[in-house]
């Protein structure tokens, strides 16, 4: 498993500290609040207090051992920048980023970090594509508009075969993986005979996806 470093431990850089913690990962949690840092300590492998505006104060975290630092300052805008230009000069190479806003965005781009992360506007997709789309419980961005998403098969899909979902877009979607209860069926044929709870992983661009909204409902 690899190791995490989240400098922040607010509300997301606590959740996603505890989240990295439960798939097996290490995670070092961070914060200048000694009652933060205390209230985490037992939850995370390792939690510190360290002011990240101070060269210094990174220098002695060793951070250059971690897989990825995740930099969690919500509040404060200038502390992360500043944190970030210091991981920089110690050779940090992966580096996420929490961002409030575009101008944050922009700066973060400019100085050139790994990946600049919006957790509300993320948060926001997320909730509007699940009240648009409800049959989707999941999805990965894959680039260039691809997609792979996780649908749930409804009652009316009962017995229905994959080919009658991929009608008309078979060149450009790809059944991957198929769930039923504890069995795994990888790359299923067009043939195989849906069920109700099925669990249907498929790849594809983002707009045929989306014209398959009515067949799955």
């Amino acid at each position: 498993m690899a190791q995490f470093a989240v400098i922040g431990l607010g509300r997301f850089g606590s959740t996603a500290s505890r989240e990295l913690m439960k798939m097996g990962h290490t995670v070092l949690g961070i914060d200048i609040d000694h009652k933060i840092v205390d209230k985490y300590a037992d939850e995370l492998t390792q939690a510190v207090i360290a002011d990240v505006t101070e060269h210094n104060a990174l220098a002695e975290l060793a951070l250059e051992n971690y897989d990825v630092v995740l930099v969690a300052i919500g509040s404060d805008f200038q502390a992360s920048l500043l944190c970030v230009v210091h991981l920089k000069s110690l050779g940090i190479e992966k580096i996420w980023v929490k961002a409030t806003s575009s101008a944050e965005h922009l700066i973060l781009t400019k100085i050139g970090v790994t990946r600049i992360v919006h957790p509300e506007e993320e948060m926001g997709i997320r909730i509007a594509q699940a009240l648009s789309y409800p049959m989707v419980e999941d999805y990965i961005s894959l680039g260039n508009g691809e997609f792979i998403v996780e649908l749930t098969i409804s009652q009316r899909l009962d017995g229905v075969p994959i080919q009658r979902i991929t009608e008309g877009h078979e060149d450009v979607l790809h059944p991957l993986l198929l769930k039923r209860k504890t069995h795994l069926y990888p790359h299923p044929a067009a043939d195989f005979a849906l069920q109700h709870n099925d669990t249907l992983i498929v790849a594809g661009p983002l707009a045929t996806l989306r014209a398959l909204a009515p067949r799955l409902r």
